[in-house]
């Protein structure tokens, strides 16, 4: 990319979106559009297209839609799907109709098989049956996917996807109902100690092990793939490194310095039993992470720490 051209970047408000535009500026991207209120609303066409029309972008990253843990997918499977299907619809049909030269689309590893054989490789996709907590959410990032794919095919646009393991940072949700599993569990130890509570519940068995990918990671290889990745088959974005729930709640705890016991409710739903991305193909291109968990969860939670604390989220 030149460092002139104009890059859009939905989401640009929420964790992966915000970090991406970071990365772009400390990058010398500075012909940003559609930042904080120049964003349309994702949802509304008409807005979409009036903005494209406008702006003209270069180049897209589509980092928006709706997105949580367990519970949130639980509850919202309806939002979530409507919500990711309708913005990258607009987005990539827009793409497509003002010339824009790349696209890329940050789908979700929610998307390989429940059953999938580990580590997921990128042909492992549609074969075989979805997780049942975050179907909604999975078939419409599929469906983005497949969406960038049909429009290489019938257009030639120069559409491209990618699937990042579960991503977590500074600007995460950090509700203990709704987040994904890092957010809620920093929400939850931390409000241990404050409470003084000895014992502390978590969801599930603690077996279930999972890719985690810090989003300052995400965003360098986002842009990576802009500049070096053309193919139609999506990519993987992982750390090369998993990690069971159990031991992840561990560490969190030292980083916070909660003494207490954890207790894991096996009555609740563990999600995919194993989720571990195979990343050769953009780490035989010569992208690597940076970022060891340690150091990532704790910038993670002094972050929240910093901006989170005395909010009423936790209350």
């Amino acid at each position: 990319m030149d460092k002139k051209s104009k890059i859009f970047v939905s989401g640009g408000y929420k964790m992966i979106g915000a970090e991406i535009l970071k990365v772009l500026e400390q990058k010398g991207y500075l012909n940003i559009v559609g930042r904080g209120d120049e964003e349309p609303d994702l949802l509304d066409q008409k807005a979409v297209k009036d903005f494209f029309n406008k702006t003209k972008p270069d180049y897209v990253i589509i980092a928006g839609g709706k997105s949580g843990g367990i519970a949130a997918n639980q509850k919202y499977p309806a939002d979530f799907m409507i919500d990711n299907l309708l913005s990258e619809c607009f987005i990539i049909h827009e793409a497509y109709k003002n010339g824009v030269k790349k696209l890329l689309y940050l789908a979700s590893s929610c998307s390989y098989p429940k059953l999938s054989a580990q580590p997921m490789k990128e042909e492992f996709l549609l074969t075989g049956h979805l997780e049942s907590t975050n179907e909604s959410y999975a078939v419409a990032k599929i469906a983005g996917i497949k969406l960038c794919q049909a429009y290489r095919k019938q257009y030639d646009m120069n559409f491209i996807s990618a699937i990042p393991a579960n991503v977590f940072g500074p600007g995460d949700d950090f509700s203990i109902e709704d987040s994904h599993v890092i957010g809620a569990l920093i929400t939850k130890i931390h409000n241990a100690i404050k409470n003084k509570e000895e014992k502390l519940i978590i969801w599930g068995t603690g077996k279930p092990r999972r890719d985690f990918i810090y989003v300052n990671d995400l965003a360098n290889a986002s842009i990576f793939l802009l500049d070096h990745y053309n193919n139609i088959e999506p990519i993987n974005i992982g750390s090369n490194n998993d990690l069971s729930i159990s031991d992840l709640a561990g560490i969190i705890k030292e980083i916070t310095g909660y003494s207490g016991e954890l207790i894991f409710d096996t009555s609740k739903p563990d999600g995919m039993p194993l989720k571990i991305l195979d990343t050769q193909k953009i780490n035989q291109m010569g992208w690597k992470p940076s970022w060891n968990m340690q150091d990532a969860l704790k910038q993670t939670y002094q972050w929240f720490t910093h901006n989170i604390c005395s909010s009423k989220i936790q209350e």
